[in-house]
């Protein structure tokens, strides 16, 4: 036998090339079980029942601590989402679309839907809420090079003002503007409410600086999703906050669900 050789034609190099195949290919299937901890296995779209029992990629439950004793979450869990919509197939078969059967701002469907998140506000890593105007942050303020939206205009895509701005909500940890905080002209009973910074583009026109807002239209901001806490917002009211402006920007007008073509 040749040096390096084990037995017959098989040498150490032959057997190094072997184990890593063997290695890979148990990676690749470790990491497609793990990518599989939620969403799976996945159902028929039609009659919600599992469409196949992938065992062999599903992992085994695992339990998994939250941060700032929120508890601890498992996954896979079984748990469905048992939340009822107001929509409707198109068709009968299997993978077509759906629509909205009321209020799509609210449906909670395509660009407006939103993930069923844990009702708690995020946190910095001392503890405290992590997203809060700037009345609660305390030592934060906007720099005077930067714009600060206080008091200006909110305009929605009809051209129409909604409102103004009264306050700035800012992340603790990012350090950096999530939340305009509107007070609405025409329905000054019912609330503020925040308009993520995402959405917003500052304008000048007739000698006026605002904010421009192309998903909703100046009606539309009544209709906003409410906070809890005038001081601070929940992971899931963050959801439904920014799911509403997300879904106008299909159904805020009917004409944006039109082709353009």
């Amino acid at each position: 036998m040749g040096t390096g050789a084990v037995v017959g034609n098989l040498d150490v190099a032959q057997l190094t090339l072997y184990a890593f195949f063997v290695f890979f290919a148990a990676l690749v299937w470790y990491i497609r079980k793990e990518d599989r901890r939620e969403g799976y296995p996945l159902e028929n779209d039609v009659t919600g029942e599992y469409s196949r029992d992938p065992w062999l990629f599903v992992p085994a439950p695992k339990t998994f601590h939250l941060a700032h004793g929120h508890g601890t979450a498992t996954a896979p869990n079984g748990k469905r989402d048992t939340r009822e919509f107001a929509v409707a197939r198109v068709s009968p078969g299997s993978g077509s679309p759906i629509e909205p059967t009321g209020d799509p701002m609210l449906a909670g469907v395509g660009p407006g839907s939103w993930a069923e998140r844990a009702d708690v506000p995020d946190l910095t890593a001392t503890g405290l809420p992590k997203i809060v105007p700037l009345r609660a942050a305390e030592g934060f303020t906007i720099a005077k090079e930067d714009t600060d939206p206080r008091g200006m205009p909110v305009i929605g895509c009809d051209g129409a003002r909604a409102g103004t701005v009264s306050e700035v909500w800012v992340d603790r940890s990012e350090v950096l503007i999530r939340y305009l905080e509107v007070s609405l002209d025409d329905t000054p009973g019912i609330g503020k409410v925040l308009l993520p910074a995402n959405f917003c583009v500052y304008k000048s026109g007739r000698g006026v600086r605002y904010v421009y807002v192309h998903a909703i239209t100046a009606s539309q901001f009544a209709g906003v999703p409410r906070v809890a806490n005038p001081d601070q917002v929940t992971f899931l009211e963050e959801e439904r906050v920014v799911a509403y402006y997300g879904g106008g920007q299909l159904y805020a007008v009917p004409s944006r669900q039109e082709p353009y073509l």
